[in-house]
């Protein structure tokens, strides 16, 4: 199965968030290439939350190029064969954890929001994963900062989607 099938399956299978979930079906069905950054009316991209539930904390990213908190995620690769695949690399590149696994049922959420051109929208396909017990984090080049942060502390440093994110990571677990 191509990451496009994949992705067009886990779009199908999700079942909240219908309008925007409908939105991303609509846009890859428009444009075949709208899993790739090169496709310039918008792309999907595949983030994940990294969480510690025994800690009560998540994993955030000091966006370097955004200057944001924000959990890891980013562009599909030609050799991710799946969404979820895509979502894990990221984390265990942005955060320098290996072993990370997947909360189970899919997507958590789906968060569409607007970039600068050439590209206009990243559609972004959120998962969260669950760190092993005493993970070491370190700092990748995409990012100015790595840092814990417990539950009740990630609406200060953290814009709403994160937030909203987190609420429906809590409630999945």
């Amino acid at each position: 199965m191509s990451l496009y099938d994949d992705a067009v399956l886990v779009l199908k299978r999700y079942e909240d968030q219908e309008a925007l979930r409908r939105t991303y079906l609509d846009h890859l069905q428009a444009h075949p290439d709208g899993l790739w950054k090169a496709c310039g009316a918008g792309h999907l991209t595949a983030s994940a939350l990294v969480i510690d539930p025994r800690r009560g904390r998540v994993l955030l990213t000091l966006h370097r190029k955004l200057g944001m908190w924000l959990q890891t995620g980013g562009h599909c690769e030609p050799g991710d064969p799946t969404l979820e695949a895509a979502a894990l690399r990221e984390a265990e590149e942005e955060s320098g954890i290996a072993g990370l696994v997947p909360v189970p049922g899919g997507p958590v959420r789906l968060d569409r929001h607007p970039i600068p051109p050439p590209c206009h929208w990243h559609l972004d396909v959120q998962y969260a994963v669950v760190a092993p017990p005493d993970a070491r984090h370190s700092v990748s080049e995409e990012s100015l900062d790595v840092r814990w942060f417990p539950y009740d502390e990630v609406a200060d440093v953290a814009d709403e989607s994160v937030v909203r994110l987190l609420e429906a990571t809590r409630a999945r677990l």
